[in-house]
């Protein structure tokens, strides 16, 4: 699939007992998509399922984040965490319709 990128959402579950491992382990390769032309990546947890994991990240053209999926940081995320997260991850695109941000002076 060549062409138009857009946000890609990538739902991960973790299995018994490996929530907060699969937490540590994301929180360390989502960044890694900067390195493959993404604009902004992000994770979150549900607050009522533990196991429950959305990684998104931006990216422009979809071929940066075949690269990135298919790229050395995720086959050894996927080889070292097999078993960490329930199979199989299906990632789903999506277009960004509007977003925003605010930004706090804090002293």
């Amino acid at each position: 699939m060549a062409g138009k990128g857009g946000t890609v959402q990538i739902p991960w579950y973790a299995t018994g007992l490996r929530g907060d491992d699969l937490a540590d382990a994301l929180s360390e390769i989502a960044p890694t998509a900067l390195h493959y032309g993404a604009t902004a990546y992000s994770l979150t947890r549900s607050r009522d399922d533990k196991y429950k994991f959305l990684l998104t990240a931006d990216f422009p053209e979809y071929e940066g984040f075949s690269n990135w999926w298919e790229g050395k940081e995720f086959q050894a995320f996927r080889t070292h965490y097999n078993g960490y997260y329930g199979i199989s991850v299906l990632y789903n695109w999506a277009d960004t319709l509007v977003s925003g941000t605010a930004s706090y002076a804090t002293s």
